[in-house]
């Protein structure tokens, strides 16, 4: 019948609700059509994590968890953030101290790894993206944040 199907509100909702901060293209490119991205391609590891907590300090929650998966922290150079697209009027907590937590984990003095054109770059964005991805059934049942 080519009308609209029930699931294309919630999908809408969602993309307004959420906002994705990454360093990863391959994030940016697979999500950009559900998603608003915030691609920050000169961005580090670290780098990405503290435009997040930034966001947080603005009264953004959290919607993933900065340090998600078995990767360490200094292994890959990519990461993806969900957070709220919408401010709240104050901090949230939980959210500020999992953003704090995930920068202590990532060595302020470490060396981030350098993002080029390798077969190893093109399998940590990889798993940076089935991360992100891995946490929108969540999303998507709870519904619009």
């Amino acid at each position: 019948m080519g009308g609209a199907t029930e699931s294309e509100p919630e999908k809408i909702k969602l993309k307004d609700a959420c906002l994705i901060l990454t360093n990863n293209p391959m994030v940016a490119e697979t999500l950009s059509e559900r998603f608003v991205i915030e691609f920050l391609p000169w961005a580090s590891d670290r780098e990405v994590l503290c435009r997040a907590r930034d966001r947080v300090h603005l009264g953004h929650r959290l919607l993933t968890a900065p340090l998600a998966g078995s990767v360490k922290p200094w292994e890959t150079p990519y990461r993806s953030v969900m957070i709220s697209s919408q401010a709240l009027s104050q901090v949230d907590y939980f959210s500020l101290v999992n953003m704090e937590q995930a920068l202590a984990a990532i060595n302020p003095t470490k060396k981030s790894l350098q993002t080029g054109e390798s077969v190893d770059d093109r399998d940590f964005q990889l798993v940076d993206l089935s991360l992100i991805e891995s946490a929108l059934p969540s999303l998507e049942i709870a519904g619009p944040i």
